[in-house]
């Protein structure tokens, strides 16, 4: 792991020397089962795409726009699967834009993109939490001042390392 890495356990998350309480999946870190299965993905994930509300995150971070017809595919029979759509859209999909504040800000990891494979995981974000470690889906979820001061830091080294309590134990 390098210095400029998002390094996240159960426990919480470090970045550049700082320490940030996040939110994980609510069936913990581990190996992906599938679609819905609850689990944050271990492993190195690169930072794929950035989007945010920008009637809500007028903040000068880059990254494209969420209008109110995005989406994202997680219909594994879904050709766009794992994918942005817009909306409305005849498989399984999430409204990326939201009336409570969880995408106001997104990361999208590179976990099962290109390609995808159908069943496999999708919409592996960073985001803004609901409450203090409030189990996500799968993603992983931080405070809405941590989100953007990580991703206001963010270089092109930086990496999301996901590690399971056994490595944590081990090194």
């Amino acid at each position: 792991m390098r210095f400029e890495d998002l390094t996240v356990d159960p426990w919480g998350a470090w970045f550049m020397g700082r320490r940030f309480p996040c939110a994980v999946g609510r069936s913990g870190i581990g190996q992906k089962k599938g679609e819905g299965d609850g689990i944050t993905p271990i492993g190195v994930h690169n930072l794929e795409g950035l989007y945010r509300r920008p009637d809500r995150c007028a903040l000068p971070l880059a990254g494209d726009a969420i209008g109110v017809r995005d989406g994202w595919s997680d219909d594994p029979r879904d050709p766009a699967y794992n994918h942005k759509i817009q909306r409305p859209h005849r498989f399984g999909h999430e409204a990326l834009r939201r009336s409570d504040p969880l995408y106001d800000l997104i990361g999208v990891l590179d976990f099962n993109r290109n390609p995808a494979v159908p069943g496999g995981g999708s919409a592996i974000f960073l985001h803004v939490w609901r409450k203090p470690r409030h189990p996500t889906e799968g993603c992983i979820a931080f405070a809405r001042r941590d989100l953007i001061w990580i991703l206001e830091h963010w270089t092109v080294r930086s990496r999301v390392v996901v590690r399971s309590p056994v490595e944590q134990k081990i090194s």
